[in-house]
This record gives structure tokens, sequence and C-alpha cells, in this order.
């Protein structure tokens, strides 16, 4: 990989309502043994440097996976904008890679397909896309690496109101990747996907 990993910090987005989960705090929703957020860190680990998950609830459960907690920087859950938000300010690597805590299966090489694209295309955000089954493309716009120079533009966005992770992105070099694998996206929202989710094992 040309980008060294420890020159870029990994976090884990966990700070959701989890309202289509009946309120319920996701990333600590048991996942084969574990809480989702830990298989997504675990996950996430070997792919970079230092490590991060962004929460707003049941902190000391998260800090017991063995890495800093950070809440969203804005009020009343407002995106996972925040969650990047939380993380920029936080990050002292020049590169931020998120993932959301829901998705546990996503692949191995994200990290380094990202750092690829970053390097050649002079990106300064890089945002992973799968294909679709009538051959369109679907943005993965939670898994994505961005540089840390971002961080003011982000403030002045979010302060502005702006909610939407493709829409900031578009606003910067942005660049995209094409994994082929789309179930390794596939992310449990419900209860009953996270069933799906383990009987797809």
């Amino acid at each position: 990989m040309a980008i060294d990993k420890q020159d870029i910090t990994g976090l884990v987005l966990a700070g959701g309502r989890g309202s289509r989960m009946g309120g319920a705090d996701k990333g600590l929703q048991n996942h084969l043994g574990m809480p989702l957020a830990l298989h997504t860190l675990l996950r996430l680990a070997p792919q970079v440097g230092p490590t991060m998950v962004n929460a707003n609830r049941n902190l000391a459960a998260y800090e017991a996976m063995g890495s800093p907690v950070w809440p969203d920087a804005l009020p009343d859950y407002p995106g996972p904008l925040a969650g990047f938000l939380a993380g920029l300010e936080r990050c002292e690597t020049p590169y931020l890679v998120t993932v959301p805590c829901d998705t546990p299966n996503f692949p191995l090489d994200l990290v380094a397909r990202l750092a690829e694209a970053m390097e050649r295309d002079d990106a300064e955000i890089v945002i992973a896309t799968t294909p679709e089954p009538d051959g369109s493309v679907q943005v993965q716009p939670v898994f994505c690496m961005m540089r840390t120079t971002l961080l003011e533009s982000l403030v002045r966005a979010t302060t502005a109101g702006e909610r939407k992770i493709d829409r900031w992105a578009k606003q910067q070099r942005c660049s995209e990747v094409l994994f082929d694998d789309a179930d390794a996206f596939f992310n449990a929202n419900t209860l009953a996907e996270l069933q799906s989710l383990q009987d797809k094992r």
C-alpha cells in the first residue's frame, strides 16, 4: 500500500439512534457471541494504524473494546457527518477511514483499495461503491477515506446544516472505488436483518 497504514486512523461509527432497531444501541447487539461494533473494530484494526469509536450512549461498553471513544461533536444525533466530525477533530494522522458498526463483513482490502485510489487520483475523499443487479452502482458513503485537512470544510458544512455525506463529498476532490462483492456491505439495520446476517454465516 502506497500510503503507510500507520498514517490512517480507523473510525467505527456507532453513534446512531438505532431507530429501526426499536432504539437499541446497534453496535452493542450480539452477533455470533460478540457485539457488532467489536466485530467491526477487529476487522478494521489490521487495516489501519490507530482506531477510534464514535458512540453517543453506553460509552463504557464501547471503551471496553480497547479504543478511544468520542461522542458526536453536534447535538441531537444529526447523522454520520457528526461522527466524521468527531473523528476528524480527534484524528492525529493524515488520513481517516470510516466504517459503520453494523456491517461486520466489509472487505479485508477495503482500506488498501481506498488508499490506492486516494493517491492515484490525488483525491481528498474516496468512497466505496457496489454493483446493483440492474447494472447501476450503489454508493456506500459511510465507507470512505478522507484527508484530515477536510476538517475545516466539514465544520463549515455541518454548521450550515448539511447532513448528507455524498452532497458534502462532491464539494471536495472525490473519487470512488467499486467493490464487486455487494454482500460484504450488507448491514443490519433491523433485528431481522441482524438475524439474516447470522444466517449467512
